[in-house]
């Protein structure tokens, strides 16, 4: 698991930047009600897609909210006032609080199907009925483009997959959220090359290959061997699934707003 507190001041850069932002934004808006007035982001990193949330349409009113400090501090710097660091598996807001929750990039990174029952139980308890829940799921399968360097990460040891379509959907039909659409966006700026996957294996990224494994060099070496060294494969496309919480459903158990963190923006913008 990579460290979001050291990877923050890199997270946007590594990742397709504006265009990517800009992808997912409007695939979530694609799900998202245009009645919606309170938004709230689950893990919303450096609020790079979370802005674009507040300045669409007539722009709703926008919380974001994650677990990592340099991630919050960074995405205060653009929603200030409106960022709490919080852990999504404890949202410390009330019952029926927003119209519309998001969490993108999210579920795969729980440890299990517990966490993952916990993140979406919270979702739909801050979720007014009538609102709607919107989630990445099976990110993992997303990055599988059928390139070259996946044929060879394909005999990597596999890891579970905590955000799998029918665990998602079981999970939001457990706390009254019905299935209510779908949407794909391309991550663009995300396709690999074999010189930054060989980067990305020695500083963690893949979590069945710890970095410092003789196995790892391996495939390192594999991969170091393909044509094309710095040429980006194709980039991934990420699928999104909407569920709604019916008008006059049970709503889950009481919260009570709960104490938060503030978060102060970073003195100085970083890249």
């Amino acid at each position: 698991m990579l460290d979001y507190d050291e990877e923050a001041q890199w997270y946007d850069v590594l990742r397709g930047g504006e265009p990517r932002a800009a992808a997912a934004a409007a695939a979530v808006l694609s799900l998202v009600p245009g009645s919606a007035r309170d938004l709230l982001d689950v893990a919303c990193g450096t609020g790079l897609v979370t802005r674009r949330f507040a300045a669409a349409r007539a722009g709703p009113r926008v919380t974001g909210v994650d677990l990592s400090r340099s991630m919050t501090r960074m995405a205060a710097a653009h929603l200030p006032g409106a960022v709490v660091r919080a852990d999504s598996r404890r949202l410390p807001f009330g019952d029926a609080r927003f119209d519309a929750v998001v969490s993108v990039w999210l579920l795969h990174l729980m440890s299990g199907p517990g966490d993952v029952r916990a993140v979406v139980a919270e979702c739909a308890r801050v979720l007014r009925p009538g609102g709607v829940y919107v989630t990445t799921v099976h990110k993992g399968a997303s990055h599988n483009v059928g390139s070259d360097i996946d044929a060879i990460l394909a005999a990597r040891p596999r890891s579970p997959v905590p955000d799998a379509s029918d665990a998602v959907d079981a999970c939001a039909a457990a706390h009254g959220l019905l299935l209510a659409g779908e949407a794909r966006f391309r991550g663009h700026g995300q396709g690999r090359s074999p010189r930054r996957t060989i980067a990305d294996l020695r500083r963690g990224w893949f979590v069945t290959l710890p970095p410092g494994e003789p196995v790892v060099e391996d495939f390192a070496a594999r991969l170091a061997e393909l044509p094309d060294q710095d040429r980006p494969r194709a980039d991934p496309v990420f699928r999104l699934r909407a569920y709604r919480k019916p008008m006059g459903g049970n709503l889950e158990r009481s919260g009570g707003d709960r104490w938060t963190e503030p978060i102060r923006p970073p003195r100085r913008s970083v890249p």
